[in-house]
């Protein structure tokens, strides 16, 4: 179900010579597709609650003894659906009175209460998971912390997969939640996870592959999700429980993975097995270019002492780094990904296509062969300028989509500008603006600071996810068909704020990618050990 690794990779490790494709071997593959598999679950449970959304709803007011009497309800089921719900008419009342009007209200309310709570509350999971997900990676390694986190996964869908046969109201927002938190934890340990096991050389391509692998688990939902498959009355409890899977699959193949190299030699001090770990991961017995890597980072390490969250922001070393990690990921939920999503089904039925959802289906491939180009240019053209392609390239989407949505009644063929711009847009957000916030923060620290980093970042890329999913409709409801040249205007702020602040990490190392946010920030150059001082004088202060 994802692209393998080695295909993916095949033209990159060519450019970057002999030494370089070497380093690409099985046990590298088989390990990077392990842990992506995660990724993919998180994808999967992104994407799967959509579709069966109507049939959800309707067998919430089923469970309740909610009639469907609404002629809105009964409209939007008919034209997701193609099975035949038994209404309400109340015919041996035909007048309805006061008191009946104000029950249907209330019931719909609280229906729509429970199934906006079915989708927030995997955001609210993933929020709460995201901070610990470095942590117990810590704790326990890289390894145990994702079978950890798949016993999870594997309770989520459990529960959501026998929804139907109890209270499937409670089991669905519970479920939810549960995969939510798995989702949280998965977030900041498998781009640790690849970041720690990858070549130098290969760092951000394979980084690049945690987004993919999360794209094509969208995909993969939206097809299985539609209602001659999975996604009908009869089938839609096993489509929500079938991320039990991957996650049992990756339980299994685990097992025999490697732990992580520079958690066995920096965390746990041991030599032994963290060379063990790197001659299996680099197919060579020698790897004294790597323990030497490690060596010294694990000497800065030891010279940094744990960064807290806060002192992320009091500390000026790490203020003006963190800051533009949180508003890369700020970019990325609030660039208007999900609008375009929202939009697109009705602009394709708009267009004259009689099923909308297949062409929704291919903007969801449009995302993931563009995540897959995004992975054979990073290390050519860099981190800072795909990030800006795709953040100009999204702009002038966003304005040809919304001319084209105020100008869809007065010339039906606007429609078509809309729809190109669609898979424009989705293009361009998955050139840059998708996958590389995820991989970039832990190109931005050292080793001391770069846990608390991460997990403030997931967070951050959490908070703004729910409050998207929060706001969305209402901000939809109030500007109409004018609401993508809001998103426009918070393109364009985020287009030049990384100009003027994002600084290029590709082929750096910690002290020059330091330098060069020294230097944005228009502060002097000062010497490591100078900020090192700083810092411990900071840390004594507290």
């Amino acid at each position: 179900m994802i692209i393998p690794i080695d295909k993916v990779l095949g033209e990159q490790a060519n450019h970057l010579g002999p030494q370089s494709q070497d380093q690409i071997t099985g046990t590298l593959v088989f390990t990077v597709f392990t842990a992506a598999l995660s990724s993919f679950q998180f994808g999967f449970d992104i994407g799967v609650i959509n579709a069966p959304q109507q049939i959800i709803i309707s067998h919430y007011r089923h469970v309740l003894d909610i009639p469907l009497n609404d002629r809105k309800a009964t409209h939007n089921y008919d034209t997701n659906t193609t099975v035949v719900l038994p209404t309400n008419s109340h015919s041996g009342n035909p007048t309805s009175t006061p008191w009946d009007e104000e029950e249907t209200m209330s019931s719909t309310g609280l229906v729509t209460m429970l199934w906006s709570l079915s989708v927030s509350g995997f955001a609210v999971g993933g929020m709460t998971a995201s901070f610990f997900g470095g942590w117990l990676g810590d704790k326990l390694g890289r390894i145990k912390a994702l079978l950890v986190a798949n016993s999870l996964s594997l309770v989520g869908a459990l529960l959501m997969g026998f929804s139907k046969l109890g209270p499937s109201h409670i089991l669905i927002i519970a479920g939810r939640s549960i995969s939510g938190l798995y989702c949280g934890l998965i977030s900041g340990l498998v781009p640790m996870y690849i970041g720690e096991i990858a070549p130098t050389s290969l760092r951000g391509a394979l980084g690049t592959l945690h987004q993919l692998a999360l794209v094509t688990g969208i995909l993969i939902s939206q097809i299985i999700g539609l209602d001659f498959i999975l996604g009908n009355h009869d089938l839609w409890h096993i489509l929500l429980g079938l991320s039990a899977v991957p996650a049992l699959l990756q339980s299994l193949l685990l097992f025999f993975c490697p732990e992580s190299p520079r958690y066995l030699y920096i965390k746990l001090e041991e030599e032994v097995k963290a060379k063990k770990s790197l001659k299996r991961l680099r197919g060579s017995d020698d790897v004294t270019k790597d323990i030497n890597e490690m060596k010294r980072e694990k000497e800065e390490a030891s010279s940094e002492q744990k960064v807290s969250v806060i002192q992320l922001f009091t500390n000026s070393s790490y203020r003006q780094p963190i800051i533009v990690a949180l508003m890369l990921h700020m970019a990325q939920q609030f660039s208007g990904i999900n609008g375009i999503f929202y939009y697109s089904t009705s602009i394709f039925q708009t267009a004259g296509i009689s099923q909308p959802v297949y062409a929704t289906i291919g903007v969801g491939a449009i995302n993931m062969i563009f995540t897959a180009v995004s992975v054979l240019l990073v290390e050519k053209a860099g981190r800072r300028s795909l990030f800006l392609i795709g953040m100009i390239g999204m702009f002038f989407c966003t304005i040809f989509m919304s001319l084209g949505l105020v100008l869809l009644d007065k010339f039906t063929w606007m429609s078509y500008v809309s729809m190109s711009a669609i898979f424009l847009f989705v293009s361009f957000f998955e050139i840059g603006p998708g996958p590389i916030p995820w991989f970039i923060v832990a190109e931005f620290f050292s080793q001391g600071p770069r846990p608390a980093a991460l997990a403030l970042a997931a967070f951050s890329n959490w908070a703004c996810n729910f409050i998207i999913a929060l706001c969305f409709q209402y901000i939809v409801d109030f500007c109409g068909p004018y609401v993508f040249f809001l998103f426009s205007g918070v393109v364009l702020a985020f287009t030049l704020f990384a100009f003027f602040k994002v600084p290029e990490t590709k082929g750096k190392s910690f002290e020059e990618i330091a330098a060069e946010f020294r230097k944005k920030s228009g502060s002097a150059q000062r010497s490591k050990a100078a900020v090192e001082m700083e810092f411990l004088r900071t840390t004594e202060t507290a």
